[in-house]
């Protein structure tokens, strides 16, 4: 028998944040996305469900929401919670994960992105399932998008959490039951998490390190005991390649056990090395610190949890479509959206930090990996068991696999657009080293994962973006 599609009928103005009404029947085509600039925006208020959100009853994607994207709600309903999930990273994983069918949970409070790429993702997603059905591929339902505008440490959390929470087994009085009890029956519709929530400015942790330990690392032991409180352990965390400190200088591709948190069995060629050295940066010290914590946290229990940590190298370019990239509204540090703006005018050039690095031509080598094989990378974690018996926590690197050099990312960057990146060289940047590059083998050995698009690809895609959306 052919499946049905359901499809929610989307206004889109993104511009504003207005919701679609009730009784809208238009959905805005992608082209009225292009005209949207993500720097006028105007704040939307929290989203999904009221009670849970730090701004009330607001407009709601949710149980007996005429807005919800799917028919029908019930306690079989599974989620993933996604934290800073309309960042740069985060909304690329989100569509990603609605791709793949899974119901998302947003948490954003957007401090560094704005509210209109929940719309972005909600057409992109719309778009997808719309291609499967005229391709009479089996596809029921769209998967549900909630959305909640606040921060993962506010105490809305646990609102929030409670709202996902359903009791295992028969109907009970809850006056007559105490509350460990309670406890041990509290189970959630929250069947894993993917945590991007932390500050990630390199020079700015430099400057202002108390704001990162405060937000990056205690936020986090925070969080995880509250996941605990409501029987969600199914956790995966955004780390990164600056963990590796001074070990990255060593020109060659870098591997995972190269940074251990305890001896491991399946340690590659017994080149395991416990701790890290040579961190440079508060930011990178905020995240092996948090690797730190989760390993223990892992190994206090390790027939509960089953932590992921993911290092990313680079992330760069854009949803193919053009509709989805990145938009700070902090200041960019970070090479490719710091191109974009030397391309769209908004800097006169591009600063180069250092060309007396021991490279080629004299300037850093990366790894760049396009976003897109980033958020396949988090489909992977989530949906795959290691065959390897120490799963309670596992590290991998996400990256491509081979260095760039910043004047060859300024290269393809200029082909793209069909126009000169001014450069201004400059001295060595604190914090920086001259070559990171990941060993991917373990990603693809265990997770199945591989990254798939060229440097010369995301320089397209970057630009489709910038030419769509920021020119538009």
């Amino acid at each position: 028998m052919k499946a049905t599609t359901v499809f929610a009928s989307l206004d889109l103005k993104p511009e504003d944040e207005v919701p679609p009404s009730p009784s809208s029947t238009t959905t805005t085509s992608s082209s009225d996305l292009h005209h949207s600039s993500d720097n006028l925006e105007e704040d939307s208020p929290g989203t999904t469900p009221g009670a849970g959100s730090e701004n009330g009853d607001a407009f709601t994607y949710g149980p007996n929401s005429q807005h919800d994207l799917l028919e029908g709600y019930g306690q079989e309903d599974k989620f993933i919670l996604v934290t800073g999930g309309l960042g740069y990273i985060g909304s690329h994983t989100t569509l990603e994960l609605l791709k793949q069918g899974y119901n998302v949970i947003v948490v954003d409070n957007l401090s560094n992105c704005f509210a209109s790429a929940r719309w972005r993702i909600q057409h992109l997603a719309n778009q997808h399932f719309q291609s499967l059905a005229e391709q009479a591929c089996p596809v029921a339902k769209l998967p549900k998008l909630h959305f909640h505008k606040m921060d993962y440490q506010s105490s809305s959390m646990r609102l929030l959490l409670e709202q996902y929470s359903i009791r295992d087994g028969p109907s009970f009085d809850e006056q007559q039951e105490d509350e460990a009890e309670k406890e041990t029956k509290k189970q959630s519709q929250i069947s894993g998490v993917i945590h991007f929530a932390a500050y990630k400015s390199v020079s700015e942790s430099i400057t202002d390190p108390l704001a990162y330990y405060d937000n990056n690392v205690c936020g986090l032991v925070g969080f995880i005991r509250l996941l605990d409180e409501f029987n969600i352990h199914n956790f995966i965390f955004s780390s990164s390649a600056t963990i590796y400190g001074s070990k990255a200088n060593a020109s060659k591709p870098l591997l995972e056990d190269q940074v251990l948190h305890f001896p491991s069995s399946s340690s590659q060629n017994n080149l395991g090395e416990m701790g890290a050295q040579g961190l440079t940066c508060a930011y990178a010290r905020t995240k092996y610190f948090c690797e730190a914590i989760l390993a223990d946290l892992a190994i206090s229990a390790p027939q509960k949890w089953r932590i992921t940590c993911l290092r990313y190298f680079n992330p760069v370019g854009c949803d193919p479509s053009g509709l989805l990239g990145e938009s700070p509204r902090n200041t960019p540090t970070n090479l490719f959206p710091v191109v974009a703006e030397v391309l769209t005018g908004k800097r006169d050039k591009l600063s180069v930090f250092g060309t007396d690095w021991p490279t080629a031509d004299g300037t850093a080598i990366r790894d760049y990996v396009h976003v897109v094989d980033i958020a396949r990378g988090h489909v992977s974690a989530l949906s795959t068991t290691p065959p390897v018996s120490d799963t309670a926590f596992r590290t991998y690197n996400l990256g491509s696999g081979t260095g760039t050099s910043v004047l060859e990312i300024v290269e393809s960057l200029s082909q793209a657009a069909e126009r000169p990146v001014p450069v201004e060289w400059t001295g060595r940047r604190a914090g920086d080293v001259g070559v990171c590059v990941a060993s991917t083998a373990r990603a693809e050995r265990e997770l199945g994962w591989f990254p798939k698009e060229s440097i010369a690809q995301s320089a397209r895609d970057l630009w489709n973006y910038i030419r769509q959306v920021r020119l538009g």
